[in-house]
């Protein structure tokens, strides 16, 4: 994917060849996983790269000289596809390596490669390696995959598609995309069954096999559990590692499902304790020599996967609890509904499995069917959104033309804020135009610019542009593609022509306090993770003038104490005017140099470091200020949650920062005005006031409770005998509906046995309260049920609760006749029962 742009030709490849080592999470198969040998989320995966080089003709013989010869396959057991319809790659199988015509086979989808989006498309040739008779049938991969095990995949990229398996053309030039899977290589070398028995893999599952107390062979259901344990505990591991948290959306969301459904495999084989801790040590015991960011973030791998898993235990305990209730309404036999299933399934990642085999030892049968429906239309909104979503727009042919012609725009704003530039191209409404009179609104492209165009978080710049016959105004400054700088501008004074030489002039101020800002994040970065911990990453950012937002990865809200910590923390960094550094080197160096590289984000060969004082290292393309000093006061406003494990700072800089204390220390000065004390005296002035605020309460409380009974008293004094009980039914004036309420409760207190009906008018609206005895409950009168219909009489409803009910409508001037009404329904009930 990452190579998608040098395929379709929007950007010159930065070499005709690659290979890559690259560890994958594909949650395509994952209801399959750990039900066949060969199937795994989490793998890694090698590749040999052609953009444009070589084609079928080297890479068919290659692919062969090296599963034969390097890794040392036998001939005689290697099988070998192409799609129906490339007889030039069966050609080449057959006359140029010379392999068996019977172990050449034609398939359709399955050899035909694509990203399920529209892009590079082409068909592919694939090697399999059997392993024997004991593992299946024989015929090759068309009739067998398990014994027949796909061990390296050519993809020819020759068509471009715009929709999945839809060509519409070919590329400007043929690549190749070779794939072998190093965890199924391993399995077919080390002479094992399973990718779940390799030695990168079984460690893992070893520790599945002691969290869970279940040995590995002894049932064929518990193995499938065990391997789902140790295949989603490698790939959990790892997402976390690159930054991932676990959120409702995005890579977050697949982080959830992937810990989600190891802990409830783990549940169903009788796990009552963490099982992610064990997984997450087993799967960096194993690779972490390879990969070395592991044993280094260990601890906060390990302590935010045990957070989640804690959380959805308690929540299969929650969709355990419904699914019993569901199976209590059923009758002996009963079908359990399949939207029931769903809903547990969905909302608790409750197995349909799981549930299916509880109702099956109650007697009872699911119905899959309607449970099959719900899933299919879930994939079908799922598909939808993942269209609308992941689909990239391409870039307008006219910004692919000017990219191809003249090449990346030049940035120079690392160095100045001005200098001068050549008007390459004029687009307006889209469409390029040899001229921009005054008050149109273009973007204008240059050769060379210092205008930053927004990025890793920074706001683009503004300024302006000048020519000899005009002037325009930059009100932005953003990517039309990458690389190409593209000056959002309004002409203001004259006539802007393409081809004019140009005076570009940012706006110096703005961009002082934009640089700033960026530092500033830098700054409470490494702050946050000083105070924190390691596990901290930035999931985020805006870096506008004199402001700044910082989103990273953190499983709880910081209290006041944490977020002053990281304040005075960043502060010190600031005050100690450390000096602010760029370099550009190679991405191994920047590595060695310990730089932090954010997940999801890309990075060239060739990479600018930016280190503040030797302890904020960090991979950024924005600008800074040379010294630390420079970002002012680093003033945090305040910190919230943005998502399930993710939370957002909110910070001022520089003047800002100045000013928003200024503002404070104003409100602090004219609040203690208010109070008559000094300002350093405000905190004791006010927990007085509020002391003294409490007492008042607690006296008015006291009289309003006594006031109550002695209205309560009066009022069971003109209680009503409706058979064997008192009834209660009066006016209690303006009284606000809390305080009826409480009136109620006082008068069913020393009621005995019976009813008290409370009504008020207030603000022309009326208030009803019900309260019965439990005794009266209990021979069937319900408060609930008859004050709705005396709600009515006043416009509105209320509460069925058979004990205290409260109702209130609109036209408090019936409320009377509401009190006459509840006087007859409310006796009628009481001397009925």
């Amino acid at each position: 994917v990452q190579f998608k742009p040098y395929l379709l030709g929007e950007e010159p490849a930065p070499y005709p060849r690659a290979v890559s080592v690259q560890k994958c999470l594909r949650m395509v198969d994952i209801d399959i996983v750990g039900t066949t040998a060969r199937h795994g989320s989490f793998f890694e995966m090698m590749g040999n790269f052609s953009f444009g080089d070589y084609f079928k003709e080297k890479a068919i013989p290659w692919a062969y000289e090296f599963v034969t010869e390097g890794l040392g396959f036998d001939p005689d057991r290697l099988w070998f596809t192409v799609h129906l319809d490339d007889d030039e790659a069966a050609e080449i199988w057959l006359d140029g390596v010379g392999i068996d015509p019977d172990r050449l086979q034609r398939r359709d989808r399955d050899n035909f490669w694509q990203m399920g989006t529209a892009g590079p498309a082409g068909p592919s040739s694939e090697i399999f390696y059997d392993k024997g008779p004991e593992y299946g049938e024989d015929g090759g991969p068309i009739v067998d995959e398990e014994r027949f095990t796909e061990v390296w995949n050519l993809v020819f990229m020759q068509y471009v598609q715009d929709e999945p398996y839809h060509v519409v053309g070919e590329l400007p030039a043929t690549g190749i995309d070779t794939g072998a899977g190093l965890d199924r290589l391993a399995m077919v070398l080390q002479g094992v069954d399973s990718l779940f028995e390799i030695d990168l893999v079984r460690p893992v599952l070893a520790a599945a096999e002691a969290g869970t107390g279940v040995t590995y062979g002894d049932d064929e259901r518990s193995d499938v559990g065990l391997r789902i344990l140790a295949d989603h505990g490698r790939g959990l591991t790892f997402l976390i590692g690159d930054g991932v948290v676990p959120s409702n959306e995005g890579r977050g969301y697949v982080l959830r499902r992937l810990l989600r459904r190891a802990v409830r495999h783990a549940w169903q084989l009788g796990s009552s304790d963490s099982i992610t801790p064990r997984l997450v040590d087993a799967t960096i015991d194993v690779m972490g020599d390879a990969y070395p960011a592991l044993p280094i973030a260990r601890d906060g791998i390990v302590e935010m996967a045990e957070r989640e898993e804690r959380r959805f235990r308690r929540t299969l305990e929650s969709g355990y609890s419904l699914l019993d209730d569901a199976l209590d309404d059923l009758p002996d036999g009963g079908t359990l509904s399949g939207s029931v299933a769903f809903k547990l399934h969905d909302t608790y990642g409750f197995p349909v499995e799981l549930t299916d085999e509880i109702a099956a030892e109650r007697g009872m049968v699911l119905d899959r069917a309607e449970f099959d429906a719900e899933m299919q239309q879930q994939r079908e909104r799922a598909r939808a959104a993942w269209k609308t979503t992941t689909g990239v727009e391409e870039a307008a042919q006219v910004y692919r033309d000017l990219y191809d012609s003249s090449g990346p725009t030049e940035f120079i704003g690392y160095e100045r804020v001005e200098g001068p530039g050549r008007v390459l191209s004029i687009v307006r409404d889209g469409e390029p135009v040899q001229e921009a009179e005054t008050g149109h609104e273009v973007e204008l492209y240059v050769d060379r610019t210092p205008f930053y165009a927004e990025a890793g978080g920074q706001v683009g710049d503004t300024g302006w542009v000048t020519t000899e016959t005009g002037r325009a105004r930059v009100v932005d400054t953003q990517h039309a593609i990458q690389g190409l700088n593209g000056h959002r501008a309004k002409v203001v004074e004259g006539t802007i022509h393409a081809g004019q030489d140009a005076t570009l002039e940012v706006d110096a101020g703005r961009r002082e306090k934009i640089r700033k800002s960026h530092t500033g994040t830098h700054i409470l970065h490494w702050a946050l993770r000083e105070v924190l911990g390691t596990h901290v990453r930035q999931a985020g950012s805006l870096v506008e003038d004199g402001r700044l937002r910082f989103d990273f990865s953190h499983f709880s809200g910081l209290d006041p104490d944490e977020l002053g910590e990281v304040e005075r923390v960043a502060n010190e960094r600031v005050i100690e005017n450390a000096r602010v550094t760029t370099q550009v080197m190679t991405r191994e160096e920047a590595e060695d140099a310990g730089a932090l590289a954010f997940f999801g984000d890309k990075y060239g060969d060739r990479v600018r470091v930016v280190d503040a004082g030797g302890y904020s290292v960090e991979l950024c393309g924005g600008t800074h200020v040379p010294t630390t000093g420079q970002i002012g006061p680093l003033i945090v406003r305040g910190e919230s949650s943005i998502g399930s494990n993710l939370r957002r700072v909110e910070a001022y800089t520089g003047g800002t920062g100045y000013e928003y204390l200024t503002e404070l220390r104003r409100r602090l000065r004219e609040t203690a005005d208010v109070l008559r004390t000094p300002p350093d005296q405000l905190e004791d002035a006010a927990r007085t006031l509020v002391g003294r605020l409490k007492d008042q309460e607690e006296r008015i409380a006291a009289f309003e409770a006594q006031t109550r009974a002695d209205v309560a008293g009066g009022l069971l004094e003109a209680a009503e005998e409706a058979g064997e009980y008192s009834l209660v039914v009066a006016d209690a004036g303006t009284m606000a509906p809390d305080e009826l309420r409480a009136l109620a409760l006082q008068v069913r207190e020393r009621l005995g046995s019976g009813i008290a009906v409370i009504g008020g008018s207030r603000d022309g609206k009326a208030g009803l309260v019900a309260a019965a005895t439990k005794d009266a409950v209990q021979a069937g009168v319900s408060a609930g049920d008859l004050l709705q219909g005396v709600a009515r009489i006043v416009g509105g409803g209320g509460s069925r609760d058979p004990e205290l009910a409260q109702a209130g409508g609109p036209k408090g001037d019936l409320l009377a006749d509401a009190l006459d009404e509840a006087r007859r329904v409310f006796g009628e009930a009481l001397r009925e029962a």
